[in-house]
């Protein structure tokens, strides 16, 4: 069987649209940026792990137990985020995952520090989210 040629190899290889701009997503290596994308464009929307990671940093920013991001539109939770990276953590490829999955505990850990359990309201929509499950004040 003949050798493949390199361009032939090449043009088969997934590659981000371009002139869209890509938000960073801090403290992860260059393999976990370009693996996110990845799934962001099969999986979810451009810039979603990004934007859910900022979501929760602006949400920690607030004092005490109050868990609502101020550019937070109606309707839309900070749980929502916490499903997008669900969604990422998932489709990622193990060492990827490991290196989001790192910044994830760290806001689990958070989350969990500021709001309490709610055992009363589960749902099976909410099933195996645990995020969902909480309480915190509004």
């Amino acid at each position: 069987m003949p050798r493949r040629r390199p361009k032939a190899v090449r043009a088969e290889r997934w590659r981000p649209p371009k002139h869209l701009p890509v938000r960073r997503i801090p403290s992860v290596s260059a393999r976990t940026r370009a693996a996110v994308r990845r799934v962001e464009a099969r999986f979810l929307r451009p810039d979603a792990v990004a934007d859910a990671l900022s979501r929760f940093e602006r949400a920690f920013q607030q004092p005490g137990r109050y868990l609502t991001d101020p550019y937070e539109s109606p309707g839309i939770e900070i749980e929502d985020g916490r499903d997008d990276l669900d969604v990422a953590l998932r489709h990622l490829p193990r060492g990827a995952r490991a290196d989001l999955g790192r910044l994830v505990e760290r806001i689990d850990e958070e989350f969990e520090r500021r709001t309490l359990p709610d055992p009363g309201w589960a749902s099976e929509w909410t099933a195996g989210r645990w995020w969902w499950w909480r309480l915190r004040e509004r």
